[in-house]
């Protein structure tokens, strides 16, 4: 237990001078399981988790997930998404803010990134939200706010992370984050509703659109919808694995992206190259991530973690509360990878020891890396809009987040409390 102080300590020191979080993972992890084992098995272990996944099947879903989103990016699906959300909400008070959440909620489900999904939607939201008078505080807030359902509504590429590092099924991952990502899209467009409501000079109605404008801009937005309906249908009915899905995703999103000429030649050479780009980085994190968490397992780690625990002879229930205090004070001053990479290992043996679901307990786990994409100071949807909206003050941006942090409270303490919400879709596939 002592030694694996030491490594998170020495990790921490790592990352705190700047060591990115794979390779700090990766020094650790080497050194630690050289000093109780021999270097000789520590470096033929770095070797031989490098050499299986990289080449693993299951693992090249990461890459063809991740080249579905680039492709779905190309293709500017999000000016069309944007539209017809538009033409159902925007009349209403904080309409375009909930237009906004439903767009990037659609977005998400096929981009699989909460990053992009911020990114893209600040440049197609906000200019709309600024015409029809909407405050910068709630309209970057709703962007941010909605950006982060990209990690949990599936296909998402953490979800894959998770159910690789725990042994889980990732089709039931899959499953399961629906019901509660389209919670916590219904969640956010209240929250933004009541905002406006408290305060309607932050977000006046706009003009109401006839119903054949709105059924006519619908019309952009069929070919993802179909292509979302073949990924997530395939796998839920087993008809394919995540790994064919991620392939037919793939071809799809390419043909879909050809079909409304976003694509040439030197575009797809781009995105070839933005996919191996990323892919090789979720795959140097990864083989850190594991390396790290051998180490921790030589330790005996968990086990001592969850001898200390069943000795205290409380209620399960508390100790998940502790844990979710742990990860929101972690979302305070770390990333959200991070944050999951260094602490499921330790986490998710002791969570299985106390007879919990690892999929509802992945869900919870995304739940949480959601709330710390928007908290300050280290919320990375925060500052991709600082990025792409360089004239919005940051305390504005996590000045309109905070209702949207209140609201994720209050559906984390509802997943918490009702698991087999969580669990509905995953049981039915069984």
């Amino acid at each position: 237990m002592f030694t694996a102080g030491i490594g998170f300590l020495a990790l921490f020191v790592l990352l705190f001078t700047g060591v990115p979080i794979a390779f700090g993972m990766v020094i650790v992890g080497t050194i630690g399981f050289a000093i109780l084992s021999g270097w000789t098995p520590s470096l033929a272990m770095v070797g031989q988790v490098a050499f299986d996944t990289v080449l693993s099947y299951e693992f090249s879903v990461l890459p063809l997930f991740i080249l579905m989103g680039n492709f779905i990016s190309r293709s500017r699906l999000s000016e069309e998404l944007y539209t017809a959300s538009h033409a159902f909400l925007g009349h209403r008070r904080g309409g375009l803010a909930m237009a906004t959440i439903v767009a990037c909620a659609g977005f998400s489900a096929v981009c699989g990134s909460s990053l992009a999904t911020a990114a893209t939607m600040s440049k197609v939201a906000m200019p709309s939200m600024r015409r029809f008078g909407y405050a910068d505080s709630l309209a970057s807030g709703s962007i941010a706010a909605g950006g982060t359902l990209g990690i949990l509504i599936p296909p998402s590429v953490i979800l894959v992370l998770y159910g690789i590092m725990t042994e889980t099924e990732i089709g039931k991952l899959f499953a399961a984050g629906f019901l509660p990502g389209i919670l916590g899209m219904v969640f956010y467009m209240l929250a933004a509703n009541m905002v406006s409501r408290y305060k309607p000079e932050l977000g006046p109605p706009a003009d109401k659109i006839a119903w054949s404008e709105r059924w006519a801009a619908m019309k952009g937005i069929w070919g993802i919808l179909l292509l979302f309906a073949l990924v997530m249908g395939g796998i839920y009915f087993g008809v394919f694995s995540p790994t064919e899905a991620a392939g037919i995703g793939a071809s799809g999103a390419f043909f879909f992206a050809l079909a409304r000429r976003t694509l040439n030649f030197r575009a797809v050479i781009d995105v070839l190259i933005e996919t191996g780009r990323t892919s090789t980085m979720v795959f140097i994190v990864l083989i850190g991530a594991i390396l790290f968490s051998n180490f921790v397992d030589v330790t005996r780690a968990p086990n001592h973690i969850q001898t200390f625990v069943e000795g205290l002879k409380i209620a399960p229930i508390l100790v998940i509360l502790v844990i979710l205090v742990i990860y929101i004070i972690l979302g305070c001053v770390l990333d959200s990878i991070a944050m999951m990479l260094l602490t499921v290992p330790v986490f998710y043996p002791l969570v299985a020891g106390l007879g919990y679901d690892l999929i509802w307990f992945g869900i919870i786990i995304v739940v949480v890396i959601e709330i710390s994409l928007i908290t300050p100071p280290i919320g990375l949807n925060v500052y991709v809009l600082r990025a792409t909206l360089p004239d919005v003050p940051l305390g504005t941006i996590f000045r309109g987040v905070m209702p949207f942090i209140v609201i994720d409270i209050v559906r984390l303490a509802l997943l918490v409390l009702a698991p087999g919400f969580v669990m509905l879709l995953p049981n039915l596939m069984d």
